[in-house]
């Protein structure tokens, strides 16, 4: 079946048909994810992600294109596990630079970074493309749109390769989850190891967070109440939540005010 808001399986005949008015450009990276999810859990999470909340907004009516997955992003902090691969944050900072500025080449000045790593911090990129670019840059880390309801889904917290993103492996991408023999998982509890200082345990204080010290097998977050179903379940609040917003971004005419609602007593 063709998908036509599917950048890397359309044509140049197609493109030259369409009328994209917004790009989503998912960012993944590739680490280690404990001991029973493979390397490329951002980079599947991003792609699949992307592919639900494309599919939906276009059949709502959306121009709207995804482009494929960036598989690298910042590891500066993981660096002591083999092949967590590291683009350092001004690198991948240009990355999306000379990206945006391709498509603003193209007419699509709205996009949309659709983040799958924690260690990705990409609001300073938008601060310092704005002014500089005519695109909008809009950043959704995808993982965090459902906390304020992440309980009604899930058991336990979840910050990396727990619970949650476990969940969301065992429905979309199973035969990549590692098991043992007994059919447990290969994981261990992803406990992390607690700060000496108070400040940082509360979190009034922040540091990079130096992942060989704080986790024993690169997890943190428990993933042994995971299930196929509460990962359909978070898609299902994903799409619910994004798909109306990609549907208004696509439809919303770009004027003095955007993206904000117009002062109508200053002539707006």
């Amino acid at each position: 079946m063709k998908r036509p808001w599917v950048l890397q399986e359309i044509s140049y005949a197609r493109v030259q048909e369409a009328d994209f008015e917004v790009a989503v450009l998912p960012l993944g990276a590739t680490e280690p994810h404990n001991l029973h999810l493979p390397y490329g859990t951002d980079i599947f999470e991003a792609t699949i992600v992307g592919e639900a909340l494309c599919e939906a907004a276009h059949r709502a009516g959306a121009k709207i294109v995804l482009l494929p997955t960036i598989p690298y992003g910042t590891e500066s902090n993981l660096q002591a596990f083999p092949l967590a691969m590291n683009l350092q944050p001004s690198t991948l900072g240009r990355v999306i630079a000379d990206l945006v500025e391709s498509l603003v080449s193209s007419g699509i000045r709205k996009i949309v970074l659709l983040n799958s790593h924690g260690g990705n911090d990409l609001k300073p990129v938008l601060r310092e493309l704005y002014g500089r670019t005519e695109a909008h840059l809009f950043l959704c880390n995808w993982y965090r749109v459902l906390s304020d309801c992440h309980g009604e889904i899930f058991d336990e917290p979840d910050d990396h390769a727990g619970e949650m993103e476990t969940s969301f492996a065992l429905a979309y991408f199973p035969q990549w989850v590692e098991r043992r023999e007994d059919g447990t998982l290969m994981a261990d509890e992803g406990a992390a190891r607690p700060f000496r200082f108070e400040a940082l345990e509360k979190g009034w204080v922040g540091i990079t967070r130096p992942w060989h010290l704080l986790t024993t097998q690169s997890g943190c977050g428990n993933p042994h109440a995971a299930t196929a179903e509460k990962g359909e379940e978070l898609m299902r609040r994903l799409k619910e939540r994004l798909v109306p917003f990609l549907v208004e971004l696509s439809q919303s005419p770009i004027d003095a005010w955007f993206p904000f609602v117009p002062d109508e007593r200053k002539g707006g």
